[in-house]
């Protein structure tokens, strides 16, 4: 658990708050992960089993062909294992790559959250992928058009650097309490309304 329940209980206090200085609906949603990379981490481990017969080439053939073959097949899947670790996966997986798989994620969870069906299209996605480090805000176009997509990229990029230092919970603080301040300047609350739940989506 990234958050637990009491960091979870402050950030739905937190969102229900700024909602109350503008018509947004605001929605936070946190991934562990965009996405296995089980066929990249494979794909490496089979790459690197192919250099066994390369390697035996240069020892004496104490091996016969079966032999040879076994060990070919237990280098795959002693790799196939060791790259599922984390600390090994992401340096195996090219970072324009986990970009993408979070971004998809996070353009998935906008429409299954609801976020481009609210009264005047007031949508606005928190999106993090914690083991990606990627964040994105996501406004629907009824924010689009008084607030630039550019305008958030500050706000984005303090938070990845909490989620880079591991402070998630601290860093959804501060940027839920960014983006009410420019949600209250640009699209100030006009009525009452609460169309969309508060708490943190977890994936």
């Amino acid at each position: 658990m990234l958050l637990d329940k009491q960091a979870q209980a402050d950030l739905a206090a937190a969102i229900t708050e700024q909602e109350k200085r503008t018509d947004a609906e605001l929605v936070t949603v946190l991934a562990g992960q965009a996405d296995d990379y089980r066929y990249i981490t494979t794909l490496w481990a089979a790459l690197l089993s192919l250099l066994v017969p390369a390697a035996l080439l240069f020892i004496p053939h104490w091996l016969t062909s079966l032999e040879a073959l076994m060990l070919q097949w237990g280098v795959l899947l002693m790799l196939a294992v060791l790259f599922r670790f984390k600390a090994i996966q992401f340096r195996l997986v090219p970072r324009s790559l986990q970009r993408q798989r979070a971004a998809s994620l996070a353009r998935s969870a906008f429409l299954e959250q609801g976020l481009h069906h609210t009264r005047g299209d007031t949508g606005l996605l928190i999106f993090v992928s914690e083991a990606e480090h990627y964040v994105e805000i996501l406004a629907d176009q009824g924010i689009a058009r008084h607030v630039d997509d550019s305008q958030w990229q500050a706000i984005v990029d303090a938070f990845v650097a909490k989620v880079k230092a591991g402070q998630v919970a601290e860093g959804f603080q501060q940027c839920v309490a960014a983006c009410g301040d420019k949600l209250a300047a640009h699209v100030p609350a006009t009525t009452a309304k609460n169309e969309l739940p508060n708490h943190l989506v977890i994936l």
